[in-house]
């Protein structure tokens, strides 16, 4: 075989090889930047329900209200998070909402009381969707 062809050969094969190895990272840098901005999204998503379902729990700890348009806007996190969320995180939320009707159902709370089921009884209404939300954060990566 003449040398010229084997050069040629040997150059159109290395720029194809590094014509590929280019495309394929490239493809897993864009991959791994979506990734991020998604975990992102979601994370945002989530400290925002979080940040909604907290004030609305201490207000229904404090106040009995027949009026549902407080609740609007959990309602609307909750179905913002079952559009891109797993089925425990969806549950996790729908929990808290449960929580927070019944909440505002229920008789007021003093201090004490507030003291005995955090300190005493480790009730926590957001721990299991912030544990839910952390592995679901976690498996994105």
């Amino acid at each position: 075989m003449d040398p010229g062809y084997i050069s040629a050969v040997a150059a159109l094969a290395g720029t194809v090889i590094g014509g590929l190895t280019s495309l394929t990272a490239q493809h897993t840098l864009g991959r791994s930047q979506r990734l991020a901005a998604e975990r992102e999204a979601r994370s945002a998503l989530f400290g925002r329900f979080l940040d909604e379902a907290a004030r609305l729990y201490s207000d229904a700890l404090q106040n009995k209200r027949d009026d549902i348009s407080e609740l609007i806007s959990i309602y609307a996190l909750t179905n913002r998070i079952r559009l891109t969320s797993s089925p425990q995180v969806v549950e996790a939320a729908d929990t808290v909402c449960r929580i927070i009707i019944d909440a505002y159902r229920a008789p007021n709370i003093s201090m004490e009381e507030m003291r005995a089921n955090w300190i005493d009884r480790h009730v926590d209404p957001l721990r299991d969707f912030s544990e839910a939300c952390r592995k679901e954060l976690l498996r994105i990566f």
